[in-house]
């Protein structure tokens, strides 16, 4: 579960606290990690004290991690009936293969779509992957070459466009930068 705003954060304790932290500008949780992403004028001797603080309160606390049910999707690799075959590959190889070694590096990948004229997967890159400068060479070298070996009918890899909410947060986001630069 990605929180890009502290608006979205509202739906965690946890990354609620952490964007209170000077510098944060990403919170992402994995199903065995935290990935907190800062800004480049920050450094990690500054921002690190008080993420492990805030991460060591919240689990002492017993406050939950999300709080609003409704925010827990399923997940986006699961295998649905309506799913066709190549679809149905498409998910097992992301959820066997792939997702467990961007994980490794605090990212994920989240499956949005297969068009099956064009041959083309749709992913979107979360976490430290997401706007990592080595996520294009992750996304085409890597995936894109593991699903078009495994599944002839894959012919190429994209990054999904950014949602309204991930706009909107780095429209205001710059706003209050410029703001603050003034």
């Amino acid at each position: 579960m990605q929180f890009a705003t502290a608006r979205e954060s509202m739906k965690s304790p946890l990354a609620k606290k952490l964007f209170q932290v000077d510098g944060v500008t990403n919170v992402f949780f994995g199903s065995d990690f935290i990935t907190v992403t800062k800004s480049d004028d920050y450094t990690w001797n500054v921002v690190k004290p008080d993420i492990f603080a805030g991460i060591m309160d919240h689990f002492t606390s017993g406050d939950p991690l999300i709080t609003d049910a409704n925010s827990t999707e399923k997940s986006d690799t699961a295998i649905n009936e309506d799913d066709s075959e190549v679809v149905a590959m498409i998910k097992e190889l992301l959820e066997t293969r792939i997702r467990p070694a961007v994980m490794e590096d605090g990212g994920d990948i989240v499956f949005k779509g297969f068009h099956e004229d064009s041959g083309i997967v749709t992913l979107k890159m979360q976490g430290a992957c997401s706007g990592c400068p080595s996520s294009a060479v992750t996304l085409k070298g890597g995936i894109e070459n593991m699903l078009m070996h495994y599944i002839p009918e894959v012919k190429s890899v994209v990054e999904a466009d950014p949602d309204e909410s991930e706009v909107a947060g780095m429209t205001e986001f710059n706003k209050l930068e410029q703001h603050l630069s003034a």
